[in-house]
């Protein structure tokens, strides 16, 4: 898979993409990514990338021309231009304030394509015309505002190859962990808890400990020392609900939930109501 990235401060990516995962994804040839100077495609002395926005307002704006003949460069053409087989193997990134809640469904999606493109923002933002030309994605990391989108793109790359196979060195790791989709291919016990905690089902993850088992007097629950491996999941799905309540409430609307889990999630409320349980 190849990672393109148009931006004016490349050498922000330089030790991000040089240690960790994403070095070792490059070394084994896993993934390819190229940084690419918006300031080499522009043509006047002060290799100018931005302008006042029209119709006047605070800040600076990314001028259409040196994104244009970046993307160009690259063998990316017009939205309208691209033919079926380009558009299912390839994807155009804004990165943006005003975009679409990245999520782990979207790092899915993006891992299925051998080349995506992030479009950096910058000031006030890229001008228009290039979204509505080039992009077919216009994606934000959060509610909240970046200098630029260089560390949005960052994000995006890191969720995105740890999905690819062969990357992580235990592929399971990318599966036993928040917002994982749960197996349909894994049946429920009698409890109606899954019989692997294979996928996250939509909530997030439960809590992991390691040694040592006592730590500053905070022991590991005694339920994942006794190898009872049945009580250990219903454990950890418990744990999942809890956390989920507690910290994103919002996941529980579209999670995939058992009778049971609600039966789980009824109890829990009623704890907090009553004070025994802070959920927060």
């Amino acid at each position: 898979m190849r990672f393109e990235i148009l931006t004016i401060f490349p050498e922000i990516f330089a030790s991000f993409f040089e240690h960790g995962v994403v070095s070792r994804a490059q070394k084994n040839g896993l993934i390819e990514i190229a940084v690419h100077d918006l300031r080499a495609f522009t043509h006047d002395r002060h290799r100018t990338v931005d302008d006042r926005p029209f119709g006047g307002g605070e800040g600076m704006v990314l001028k259409a021309e040196p994104l244009a003949e970046a993307l160009e460069s690259l063998s990316i053409a017009p939205i309208t231009e691209r033919s079926p087989e380009t558009t299912a193997r390839e994807s155009v990134v804004l990165l943006s304030a005003q975009g679409q809640p990245f999520t782990q469904a979207i790092a899915r999606e993006l891992a299925q394509l051998d080349r995506v493109t992030f479009v950096c923002g910058r000031y006030e933002g890229v001008d228009e015309r290039i979204n509505e030309l080039y992009c077919d994605r216009e994606i934000s990391i959060g509610d909240y505002i970046l200098s630029g989108g260089e560390l949005a793109a960052a994000v995006l790359l890191d969720a995105t190859m740890r999905l690819i196979p062969g990357v992580l060195g235990n592929q399971a790791s990318s599966e036993f962990e928040s917002f994982g989709v749960m197996d349909a291919a894994i049946s429920t016990d009698v409890d109606g808890v899954p019989r692997s905690q294979h996928g996250s089902g939509g909530l997030l993850d439960y809590p992991h400990y390691t040694r040592p088992a006592d730590f500053r007097g905070h022991p590991v629950p005694e339920i994942l020392m006794g190898g009872d491996h049945h009580a250990v999941r219903l454990w950890r799905r418990e744990q999942q609900l809890r956390k989920t309540l507690r910290n994103r409430p919002d996941l529980l609307e579209r999670a995939t939930l058992s009778p049971e889990d609600q039966k789980i999630l009824h109890r829990l409320r009623n704890e907090a109501i009553s004070g025994n349980d802070a959920l927060g």
